[in-house]
């Protein structure tokens, strides 16, 4: 394309015009509506266009309005490609009549409600025709800012952090993603408004949220989110989840209670979003300092770290503290259950001071699947895990369940293996364990998986080094059936058949 030919096309614009209240326009956005040839804007088939009405006192006589009308909207359609089939046709027409504007050497303007690249559709005229042509954004004030501050309320302070969601998601999803964030906006309500509201409530969220319809603009309406009925809600609506920072409101309220939280084998990436909730809604934490230095800081919340050694402490401490009406979350690596705290917590709960106390307990990835996942699948078959610790059963005992489950020729999980103070265990475990499986038998030696200094190896049952194997480390060790397979790049990867012979 020549300098001329390309100077004679036109420029391609689009226009976030904000919520709905035509005063709240960018002024950038009045300029290039002025300076437009053309206008075009979408609507459903009934012909009204809400991005037209807010414009609508900058359009001149002589502007070529091109209306763009959706073929469907949330009606059934009978193009052989379904919805997404008859949407991408009309996309196409639509980029294809803004194209001969554009040639034509005519300034284009697509107006487009709040931001044109948040949720909007002039990005499907973006993607189609800005390579060709020069392209402008003039962003928008969205929906989200629009509602909070129809609220009068924070979306986020500090460090707290804001997701926004489609209602169109599965209820499922929305359950996981709302327990999961600090604050919330749910977009596209109306027909997606019940689904919407069970994940809230599902998520323990319901009793903060809030509900704005129609911001800005004519009919606008906010209240509690519970008080809406389903039936009249419109597209045009948002679900807000405030800031909680300084609102009691969305703080849970009711009678104390210890929730025993895993938080994985690392940091915040293995967190689920229960535990996320659990830790978002406890008024304090309680737990070995290093777990705790896993869970973000949170305003308000107290942290109560101790060493790693008094257990039973720590378990009295955190249902005193719920038996005087405090949120408490008892921090514990991998998964509580596993060697960890809820043992603790739940033997101390039983005394008949606690027992009137609420006690859940939420799960968490296990050492030991974390450092299957990385391996590869060793624990593909049964398994037993033993922790090697000493400190709280016989070594006559290990050793009486080592030869118990290498007899059954199942792969085992060894937890604890070593420590400064315990340095024979695993040369004394590897001996016993010679006498039931070959020398060859792979093992995995896993140590920090998940953290920075992670290390995940395969190596031989008579290759084993007890020295280098220390309380960060686990131990797989495989069966009969525990295969080793060398990838393409050139690393491997153990795996036990499903398959028994």
């Amino acid at each position: 394309m020549s300098a001329p030919e390309a100077q004679a096309k036109g420029r391609l614009y689009g226009v976030g015009l904000g919520p709905g209240d035509p005063s709240l326009m960018t002024l950038r956005a009045v300029e290039v509506i002025g300076e437009a040839d053309v206008v075009a804007y979408h609507s459903a088939r009934h012909g009204r266009s809400i991005a037209r009405s807010i414009a609508a006192k900058h359009l001149r006589a002589d502007h070529v309005e091109e209306p763009l009308v959706y073929p469907v909207t949330t009606e059934t359609t009978d193009h052989p490609g379904g919805y997404q089939g008859a949407m991408e046709e009309f996309y196409e027409a639509a980029a294809a009549r803004l194209a001969a504007h554009l040639d034509a050497g005519r300034t284009v303007a697509v107006l487009a409600e709040g931001d044109p690249l948040f949720y909007g559709s002039y990005m499907h005229m973006h993607k189609r025709l800005a390579d060709r042509y020069e392209a402008e954004v003039i962003p928008g004030v969205t929906s989200v800012s629009a509602a909070a501050a129809r609220l009068g309320t924070p979306l986020v302070e500090g460090e707290e952090v804001l997701t926004i969601l489609p209602g169109t998601l599965p209820e499922e999803e929305l359950t996981a993603r709302l327990a999961a964030t600090d604050s919330a906006v749910v977009m596209k309500l109306g027909r997606t408004f019940p689904a919407v509201r069970g994940a809230l409530e599902n998520s323990g969220r319901l009793a903060e949220a809030r509900y704005v319809e129609r911001a800005t603009m004519e009919g606008e309406r906010t209240g509690l989110l519970a008080d809406i009925e389903a039936d009249s809600v419109p597209y045009f609506a948002v679900a807000v989840l405030p800031s909680r920072i300084g609102n009691p409101g969305s703080v849970p309220s009711g009678p104390g209670e210890v929730v025993v939280v895993g938080t994985g084998p690392a940091g915040p990436l293995w967190l689920t979003p229960q535990t996320r909730r659990a830790l978002a809604d406890a008024e304090v934490l309680v737990g070995y300092t290093t777990y705790l230095d896993r869970v973000p800081v949170r305003p308000g919340q107290i942290r109560h770290g101790s060493d790693n050694k008094v257990e039973s402490e720590r378990a009295e401490f955190a249902l005193d503290l719920a038996r005087r009406g405090k949120r408490v979350a008892v921090v514990s690596g991998g998964d509580p259950g596993v060697f960890a705290m809820a043992t603790a917590v739940l033997e101390v709960a039983g005394q008949a001071e606690y027992k009137d106390v609420p006690v859940r307990v939420l799960p968490g990835v296990t050492a030991a699947n974390a450092a299957a996942a990385a391996a590869g699948a060793p624990l593909g078959h049964d398994y037993a895990t033993i922790s090697l610790s000493d400190r709280l059963k016989p070594w006559e005992v290990i050793a009486e369940r080592l030869r118990a489950a290498a007899a059954a020729d199942l792969v085992l999980a060894l937890y604890n293996p070593g420590s400064r103070s315990r340095t024979w265990q695993v040369a004394q475990a590897r001996e016993l364990l010679l006498e039931l499986r070959p020398p060859e038998t792979p093992v995995v030696v896993a140590r920090d998986v998940g953290g920075p200094e992670q290390s995940v190896r395969i190596v031989t049952l008579a290759g084993l080094e007890p020295s280098e194997v220390d309380m960060r480390t686990i131990l797989l060790i495989g069966s009969s059936q525990t295969q080793v397979t060398e990838r393409a790049d050139g690393s491997r990867i153990t795996w036990t058949p499903r398959r028994y012979p």
